[in-house]
């Protein structure tokens, strides 16, 4: 509270004592606005950035088959979407659909990587209106971060590949986290990772979540973030508990990001 009377105090500065104030007025006024702008991005990958969706389930079903197992398309986006590797395998044990000890799960896992891998080399695509965004972020000195349940070595194969890596400047992935989403601990890591690298303090409420599931969305709205819903896995009703919702990022201005942390 003490610094908003300090700020009262310099805005109000008498004539005769303007010059002598005249820095710290700017230096003020540089404050207020980070106080109430919007600061950083935090996108999901899978479904957001890039359509790899079906090139996840179809490397599960290529691993789970050796079990008798598959999943069909309809339950994979209904149940298991936003799910990491490791939380969908492992609630299939959970479940007794998948008779193997827990510390099989890390074979299971690479499997399935190393078929994705195969896979994203030729079916890999970035999301029309992912360039555009993060350029326009870039261009005006917002932050970007990636939080996702996908693996980091898949993240940075696909960005690479699409030239979009040195937009962000943190990635989280399913190795940096004990809990996935729903749990806020990937969005809260994010945050943390970002004010590390940048010099003015970023706070929950000045980052706006992209997200394409409900999983994700109550993960930033548990980080107390704000979040803005995509399209592109469910329909609209089924994410409406996000602040905007979304058909395409390219309806996305940067004031529209501005307002929500207004």
């Amino acid at each position: 509270m003490q610094a908003y009377w300090w700020v009262v105090r310099i805005l109000l500065t008498p004539p005769a004592e303007a010059a002598a104030s005249q820095k710290w007025k700017i230096i003020f006024l540089h404050v207020l606005k980070g106080w109430f702008m919007l600061q950083a991005v935090i996108f999901d990958f899978d479904g957001v950035i890039t359509d790899t969706e079906v090139l996840h389930l179809r490397t599960f079903n290529k691993v789970l088959s050796q079990y008798g197992i598959n999943i069909t398309a309809a339950d994979y986006y209904r149940h298991y979407l936003g799910l990491s590797d490791f939380d969908l395998f492992r609630l299939f044990i959970d479940e007794g659909k998948l008779d193997i000890a827990s510390e099989q799960i890390d074979t299971l896992i690479k499997q399935k990587n190393q078929l994705f891998e195969e896979l994203i080399k030729d079916d890999g695509k970035i999301i029309e209106g992912v360039r555009d965004l993060v350029q326009l972020l870039n261009q005006n000195n917002i932050p970007m971060a990636i939080c996702s349940g996908a693996l980091l070595a898949e993240i940075n194969l696909i960005l690479k590949n699409a030239g979009l890596q040195h937009f962000f400047e943190v990635i989280v992935s399913a190795e940096h986290v004990t809990k996935g989403k729903p749990d806020p601990e990937s969005f809260l890591l994010a945050l943390k990772r970002l004010n590390e690298k940048n010099i003015n303090p970023i706070t929950a409420d000045q980052c706006v979540v992209i997200e394409d599931s409900h999983w994700g969305i109550e993960a930033g709205k548990s980080a107390e973030m704000h979040t803005i819903a995509i399209t592109n896995s469910y329909a609209a009703e089924q994410l409406s508990m996000a602040e905007k919702v979304i058909t395409h990022l390219n309806q996305l201005s940067l004031k529209d990001l501005q307002n929500l942390c207004s």
